[in-house]
């Protein structure tokens, strides 16, 4: 069976379409999403729309942000999860629509756990929050903690998100990062002896310098790494329509920034 592992949408409804459209050319059978549907983006409602379908969806930051305060985010990012929270409660929508979303939202897991595999947005440590950036494979004890979590399971494969940028951590002594292009954008788990942390990147606002949509591929034995052309100037029109988002937000969507 393959899956599409995806994650970080943040309301970019143009990145998600085609992402899923792509998902549908592959032929591939399921879409786990880990998180941040919502957030920075102009299509919150359309987004979360989509995602509902889907057999996994978890909580992101930005999620549990419009849920329960911007904690935290930086003015920017605080702002636009104050935007989003009013999208989702339109008085001009419907008000059993507007309860269906606060409701989805409200009923996301912190983690996914199947059989040797891990799926959570942060990290196995903090599964909404915490970031693992890819010069931390340098922290050993930070990632000693992180591949020791959670300590009631003992999993293989652990995917994530938040912070946007594709690659796999490697429990090798010392520690590694792999970016997708050293690795020919594949890595075949089944074969290896030690635990990998693998980040699927951004579908709607990627920070590897890529613009890109990035998402994973996994079946059987390995994963694949994926990144999509879309048409990101229908997204910063979209911004335009909506003037409460900061503009930086939808300049940094050219930059993979």
């Amino acid at each position: 069976m393959k899956r599409a592992v995806i994650s970080d949408i943040h309301g970019n409804l143009a990145a998600f379409e085609s992402v899923l459209a792509d998902i549908r050319r592959q032929g591939i059978d399921e879409i786990y999403c880990l998180g941040d549907i919502i957030g920075y983006g102009p299509d919150p409602r359309a987004c979360l729309a989509l995602a509902k379908s889907f057999p996994v969806n978890l909580l992101g930051n930005h999620e549990e942000a419009v849920l329960f305060g911007a904690i935290g985010f930086n003015p920017k990012a605080k702002r636009a999860i104050e935007w989003t929270r009013d999208q989702l409660s339109l008085k001009t929508e419907p008000q059993e629509k507007n309860r269906e979303l606060w409701n989805f939202i409200g009923s996301l897991p912190k983690e996914h756990r199947e059989g040797k595999f891990l799926f959570v947005h942060g990290s196995p440590r903090d599964p909404t929050r915490e970031y693992i950036f890819k010069q931390d494979f340098q922290d050993r004890k930070k990632m000693d903690e992180i591949f020791a979590s959670p300590p009631d399971m003992t999993w293989q494969v652990c995917f994530a998100g938040h912070t946007h940028h594709p690659g796999i951590f490697a429990q090798d002594h010392p520690y590694a990062f792999l970016e997708p292009h050293e690795i020919g954008h594949e890595f075949e788990y089944a074969s290896t002896k030690t635990r990998i942390l693998v980040n699927v990147g951004s579908v709607g606002q990627p920070r590897d310098g890529d613009w890109r949509a990035s998402f994973v591929v996994l079946d059987d034995q390995k994963i694949r790494f994926v990144r999509l052309d879309y048409d990101v100037q229908r997204t910063i029109r979209r911004f335009r329509d909506c003037p409460d988002l900061p503009e930086y937000l939808a300049k940094r969507l050219e930059e993979g920034k």
